[in-house]
């Protein structure tokens, strides 16, 4: 298992669970992880269920996503997540990846970490100071810059959306609500960690390049003049931001090939994800579910087939989701008025727009 995060973490469980022998390579020296929030929805909690987790122990139980004009302060909607059929959770990473190295370490799953792999090879893979392990089958869970994914399909040429978001967490009071602020050409998401501390994704339209990644740190100051004019409280909020990282949003193409018999991907490593539908880490979760399932027949065709179309369809959703919430001028009115009389005349309706991704499991295949 090549990648320590969630997605190689939970793919090595799903493997020792049926019986695999598997060894995890981090590259870096230990498993940490110093991100902010993510949030998992009921697709990807029932994931964590059927490998026997407890995922309430680790995050917060989210009560409603909310739309808001950012510019005049006003909630636009309020949609009930308690409707969606399943747990819907917000928590930091740190406590996700924590929840799955407990449960690998209690599996007895061995973990290396400083083990940088360099290649894959015929018989397995290569590492930066040149030891070579056998392996009957690679996983690449190694994130956007993916050896695994180089070694399968070459480079691929990414490209830059014309978008850059800052992550950061502040000290703010807040209910268990997603907020979404929207105004034109820009947006800003909010909800509560179980800390108690308020994790702010902020995006806005620019032209400029961005190198691909999120650990790069940036002034606070920037995001508060980038979005300077919104409503007193988002600009409260912005305000208490003692650290910020920015980051570039791009898009990569899809693969239509995801292994090569003796090599595979997933999560980030086959299908980057752009941040507009809380959906990057519950798609490696079912990844790695219906990997391991498949995998241990020996179908990794059944895997790619069952995984891709999903992917490509929640992808879509995701970058309609990039436009809807920049909306400006007729357009803007137009959305905001439709979301308000959605939300009070059928809110229900909103949520199920969304069956097909949260109620999905992969754990119960149909």
């Amino acid at each position: 298992m090549v990648g320590g995060g969630i997605a190689g973490l939970a793919c090595a469980l799903t493997f020792g669970r049926r019986g695999a022998r598997v060894q995890v390579l981090e590259q870096a020296p230990a498993i940490t992880e110093v991100g902010a929030g993510l949030q998992i929805t009921p697709n990807g909690n029932a994931v964590l269920r059927a490998l026997g987790l407890v995922p309430e122990a680790a995050g917060l139980r989210a009560q409603a996503v909310e739309p808001w004009d950012a510019l005049t302060g006003r909630r636009i909607a309020r949609f009930d997540l308690n409707r969606v059929g399943g747990d819907y959770l917000f928590f930091h990473r740190a406590d996700l990846i924590g929840l799955l190295h407990d449960a690998v370490q209690a599996t007895g799953i061995p973990i290396r970490t400083g083990g940088r792999v360099q290649a894959v090879t015929p018989t397995g893979v290569q590492l930066e100071d040149g030891e070579s392990l056998d392996a009957d089958l690679v996983v690449g869970a190694d994130g956007l810059h993916s050896v695994v994914r180089r070694h399968l399909m070459g480079g691929d040429a990414p490209f830059f959306t014309g978008q850059v978001a800052w992550r950061a967490l502040v000290d703010h009071p807040h209910e268990a609500v997603a907020r979404i602020w929207m105004a034109p050409g820009r947006h800003v998401v909010t909800y509560p960690l179980r800390d108690g501390r308020l994790n702010v994704v902020a995006v806005r339209a620019e032209a400029a390049w961005t190198e691909e990644g999120w650990a790069h740190a940036d002034d606070p100051a920037a995001v508060r003049q980038a979005f300077a004019g919104v409503a007193p409280e988002l600009s409260d909020i912005l305000g208490r931001i003692r650290e910020v990282r920015r980051w570039g949003l791009f898009r990569h193409p899809v693969p239509e090939r995801w292994h090569d018999g003796r090599a595979v991907v997933l999560g980030d490593a086959a299908h980057p994800t752009l941040p507009f539908l809380a959906q990057g880490a519950n798609l490696a979760l079912e990844d790695a579910w219906v990997l391991a399932r498949e995998a241990m027949e020996g179908r990794l065709d059944a895997y790619q087939a069952q995984r891709r179309p999903r992917v490509l369809r929640a992808l879509a959703a995701a970058n309609a989701n990039a436009r809807n919430y920049h909306l400006s001028g007729v357009a803007r009115q137009t959305a905001v008025l439709g979301l308000r009389t959605l939300g009070a005349v059928a809110p229900n309706l909103f949520l199920r727009r969304f069956d097909w991704l949260y109620g999905f499991d992969v754990t119960h295949p149909a």
